[in-house]
């Protein structure tokens, strides 16, 4: 293909960006705050600005009143004060209340739309004279003497096949003298960079989760505008991690979802379906009462924290925000780590350029990035919080309660031990025929529902005539391995029926991929059991499309 083509135009910054959520605007923020003449340009997949960005969200605005101490003046949409915190543990006909944990206290806090958010962030930056561009993919990173100069963006109009199509439009080169990952969680430049310069060496195993999310509008006198629900238990077992989160907020929403970390062992478990019968149990059912289901979505989450970071620097860059792993998991927050993150990239790359830094500098350039996250309340968070997610890995749910409480209240976050994650996601699943089948009710369309029907109101949509984005390194091993050892989890673990096994009944099955249904939440990226699945970024602006709200 590359004889086909015509050479790509190049452009030149002092700071390439790449994605557009709340680390990578906030990076490009302070950035032009603290050096208005930088030349800063961010790269987003999404078709705008929020249209990939998918989180509850209970938003502490600790980082936002850092960055933009005005932000209620200037109409950021923080709208609903948290209210009322609930923490529920369910059994299949009870929720029992428990205490909640003060790292789940959420009075300050704002239950927002982040991707409103976001969109929000972004029309600040640009006000600042940051360049924005939606719609481009970053698919290559650049090197020149071993460090990174800036990043490539996709072709568009390149067919099935790899040929050009009368459509062809070439990708840009954004050439600069700093790069700054901030693609959230598995990030396919930021994967590249850690296996390129050894970012995980001497790291624990990275742990994640899926998240699935639903937004509804429910009758106005259902509605409790503030209150802010967590549960674990049912439907999950005693080993598995994981449990749901619903917040009323804005006009007449609710936005729910449920979160199950990817390290689970029973391949016929299926997270989507576990979401919509959370549903079905007498204490939450009543919340979506009269209500309608307006928007659909999910996301990898990354929630190895402190022990699991890679290392922040590269020659050339850094990782922010998710593309390195700062949420905070037993708080459920990280837009606030992230942002934080990325005010820290900024004042380092800032020093870094104002000191003469450029193309020639030293792999050492920007490790002062690492100490500023080391010397700030971000490090002090997941610090303290460290050991609570690997406590429920090694000890289950019970155990892991236990564990947290002791952590929490007696040791208050400074144990003199730290526990480790001991597997990654992908080595956790036990065969098929070990593991214990899973039933799940048909859905009837008004609580509960099917992938297909809620893959459609996500919006996602792709270019047909593409090269394939989910890409199986060997394609002999999806029969040979996960179907024959595992039956297939792959059709389980996602939650847009992008994966299907036919030909089952005539004793030959195939793997068919249907990407044009992908997400992009990662699962199969992270969960495959022999990481035979290649997540690549498809066309710009291809995938979800999720609306105010969301």
């Amino acid at each position: 293909m590359a004889d086909e083509l015509p050479g790509r135009e190049a452009m030149e910054f002092d700071v390439v960006i790449v994605g557009g959520g709340p680390a990578g605007l906030s990076a490009a923020i302070r950035l032009k705050q603290l050096a208005p003449e930088t030349a800063v340009c961010l790269v987003e997949k999404g078709g705008e600005i929020g249209a990939h960005t998918l989180s509850g969200a209970v938003i502490e605005p600790r980082a936002l009143n850092e960055l933009i101490p005005d932000w209620q003046e200037k109409g950021a949409p923080l709208d609903t004060p948290a209210r009322e915190d609930r923490f529920m543990l369910m059994t299949e006909s009870r929720a029992i209340k428990l205490p909640t944990p003060p790292q789940m206290h959420n009075s300050g806090n704002y239950i927002v739309s982040l991707g409103d958010v976001v969109r929000w962030l972004g029309q600040q930056a640009e006000a600042l004279g940051v360049e924005i561009y939606p719609g481009f993919a970053a698919t290559e990173v650049l090197q020149d003497a071993g460090r990174v100069a800036g990043i490539a963006t996709g072709d568009m109009g390149v067919g099935k096949d790899g040929s050009a199509t009368g459509n062809l439009q070439r990708g840009m080169e954004l050439r600069a003298r700093y790069t700054l990952l901030a693609e959230g969680c598995r990030g396919s430049l930021s994967k590249q960079v850690m296996t390129r310069f050894g970012l995980r060496d001497g790291r624990d195993p990275q742990t994640y989760a899926i998240g699935i999310k639903e937004l509804w509008e429910i009758p106005a006198e259902n509605h409790r505008p503030g209150l802010v629900e967590h549960s674990l238990g049912w439907p999950l077992d005693r080993a598995t991690y994981g449990g749901s989160f619903l917040y009323h907020f804005g006009n007449n929403l609710v936005s729910y979802g449920f979160v199950i970390g990817l390290d689970y062992a029973n391949p016929w478990l299926s997270p989507f379906d576990e979401m919509q019968r959370f549903k079905t149990h007498p204490a939450v059912r009543k919340h979506f009462e009269g209500g309608r289901r307006i928007s659909y979505g999910a996301r990898a989450l990354i929630e190895g924290g402190m022990q699991s970071l890679p290392k922040l620097s590269f020659p050339g860059g850094l990782l922010i925000g998710d593309a390195a792993g700062f949420l905070n998991v037993p708080k459920i927050k990280g837009t606030h780590t992230a942002m934080k993150s990325g005010m820290l990239a900024a004042e380092t790359v800032a020093e870094a350029l104002a000191s003469g830094g450029a193309a020639g500098g030293g792999a050492a350039e920007l490790d002062g990035y690492v100490d500023r996250v080391r010397a700030s309340w971000v490090w002090e968070e997941l610090s303290q919080v460290r050991n609570v997610r690997p406590a429920f890995s090694r000890f289950g749910m019970w155990g892991g309660l236990a564990y947290s409480a002791l952590d929490t209240y007696v040791l208050r976050g400074k144990a003199p031990w730290t526990l480790h994650h001991r597997h990654a996601d992908n080595e956790t699943l036990a065969p098929a025929d070990a593991a214990a089948r899973i039933s799940y009710p048909k859905p009837d369309g008004i609580l509960t529902f099917d992938k297909l029907s809620s893959v459609f109101i996500s919006n996602t949509n792709h270019e047909e005539n593409q090269p394939a984005h989910l890409v199986l390194a060997d394609p002999a091993k999806a029969v040979a391995l996960n179907w024959q050892q595992y039956r297939g989890p792959e059709v389980r673990y996602c939650p847009a029926a992008v994966y299907e096994y036919v030909g089952v009944e005539e004793g030959e099955p195939k793997l068919q991929i249907n990407a044009q249904n992908c997400v992009h939440c990662k699962t199969c990226d992270i969960k495959d059991p022999s990481q035979n699945i290649n997540w690549v970024p498809p066309e710009g602006g291809g995938g979800p499309n999720y609306p105010g709200g969301m």
